[in-house]
C-alpha cells in the first residue's frame, strides 16, 4: 500500500489552532464532532492535546449512514477515556441533535447551579456535519453548510437563548495524518478533497476492506454471486455489471472508482463503518514503527554524511 499521509493545512486552520488554544480555558464543554462511519480518523489529535482535563461530548453524526453495531462499539470506547460522553445522531433528526446539549448539561452541571451559561465550543475536521447541527441548535441558519470541506472560516459565538452559549471554530483538519489508513479513509467519505489523494487508489483500499467486513452488501448492490479474489477483479466485475466501459469492451476503473466512493457516501451501499476499534491499535502501533524506521534512517543519512566530511577534511 503507498504510504499517503495527507498533508493539507492552510494558514486560516493554523490561525484557528491559535485561536482555539486561548479560548479553551474560558470553555466548561467541548463538542466534537465526528463521522460515525470513521469516529478514530475524524477525530483531531491536536484536541486531545488542548483539552487537558475539560469535560468533552463526541457526537458521531451520520450515524444513519454507518453500521448500528459498530456506532455502539465506538460510543463505549469512546467512553473509557475520562471526562467523555458520547451520541450518535443524524442532522436528519432535529431532536437527536438537541440532545447534545442534554449531555452538555449533564456533564457540567456546576454552571446551572450558580445561573450562569454553559460555554461550550463545538470543533470538528471539515465535512462532518458541525455546520448543520449549529444551525439545527440555533433554530436559524448561523453556519454556512456546504459539501464542500472547509467552508467555515472564522470563530463566532452564538447564545441558544437556553442557559448555553455556542463558540463556533473553523474545520481544522490536523496538519499530517500520520496514519496512511486514516488518509485513505477520510478520502473515502470525502472529508478532504477529491484533489488530496489518487482517486482510484482511495477507491481500491475502500473496495479491499469492503470484501472484508461487508461482502454482502457488495455481492447484493452489484448483483454478483461470488466475489474475486483481488481487488482488481471486484472492480472489474463492477465496471461490468454497471457497464463503465471503455471502446473495446475494457473497464473503465477511473468511472468504476467514482461510481463505488458516491454509492459508499450516499449510503447507497448500505450503513458502513469503516474502521473498528481493534483495528487501531494496531494502525498506530505500525505508525509508530515506521515513525522509528524513518528516524534511524535520518540519523544513519547524518552520521554517513558526518564520516565523510571528516574523510574529506584530512
Amino acid at each position: 500500500m503507498v504510504n499517503n499521509s495527507i498533508q493539507w493545512f492552510p494558514g486560516h486552520m493554523h490561525k484557528a489552532q491559535k485561536e482555539i488554544a486561548e479560548a479553551i480555558p474560558q470553555i466548561d464543554v467541548i463538542i466534537e464532532v465526528l463521522d460515525a462511519r470513521i469516529p478514530f480518523s475524524s477525530e483531531n489529535p491536536m484536541i486531545s492535546e488542548l483539552r487537558g482535563e475539560k469535560p468533552v461530548v463526541k457526537v458521531l453524526n451520520k450515524r444513519d449512514l454507518a453500521d448500528p453495531e459498530m456506532t455502539q462499539l465506538w460510543i463505549d470506547h469512546l467512553e473509557k477515556e475520562s471526562n467523555v460522553k458520547a451520541i450518535a445522531i443524524t442532522t436528519t433528526q432535529p431532536q437527536e441533535v438537541q440532545k447534545i446539549l442534554e449531555l452538555c448539561r449533564k456533564i457540567a452541571p456546576h454552571r446551572e447551579e450558580i445561573g450562569k451559561n454553559i460555554r461550550t465550543m463545538i470543533m470538528g475536521i471539515p465535512n462532518v456535519g458541525k455546520s448543520t447541527i449549529i444551525n439545527t441548535l440555533a433554530g436559524r441558519t448561523i453556519a454556512v453548510t456546504g459539501n464542500q470541506p472547509a467552508v467555515t472560516r472564522r470563530q463566532q459565538r452564538i447564545n441558544l437563548q437556553n442557559g448555553i452559549v455556542l463558540s463556533d471554530t473553523p474545520g481544522i483538519l490536523w496538519p499530517k495524518v500520520e496514519n496512511p489508513h486514516s488518509g485513505f479513509r477520510l478520502a473515502a467519505t470525502g472529508a478532504v478533497k477529491d484533489t488530496a489523494m489518487e482517486y482510484d487508489e482511495v477507491a481500491f483500499y475502500t473496495v479491499e476492506y469492503l470484501a472484508q467486513a461487508y461482502p454482502e452488501q457488495l455481492k447484493e448492490r452489484y448483483q454478483i454471486e461470488e466475489l474475486p479474489e483481488s481487488d482488481i477483479e471486484i472492480m472489474e466485475e463492477i465496471g461490468r455489471r454497471r457497464g463503465a466501459l471503455r471502446a473495446g469492451g475494457r473497464v473503465d476503473l477511473h468511472k468504476v472508482s467514482e461510481i463505488l466512493l458516491h454509492e459508499l457516501r450516499g449510503g447507497i451501499l448500505g450503513q458502513i463503518t469503516l474502521e473498528r476499534p481493534e483495528m487501531i491499535t494496531e494502525e498506530l502501533v505500525q505508525v509508530e514503527i515506521e515513525a522509528t524506521r524513518r528516524a534511524e534512517e535520518k540519523a544513519k543519512r547524518k552520521e554517513d554524511r558526518r564520516k565523510r566530511y571528516l574523510k574529506n577534511k584530512r
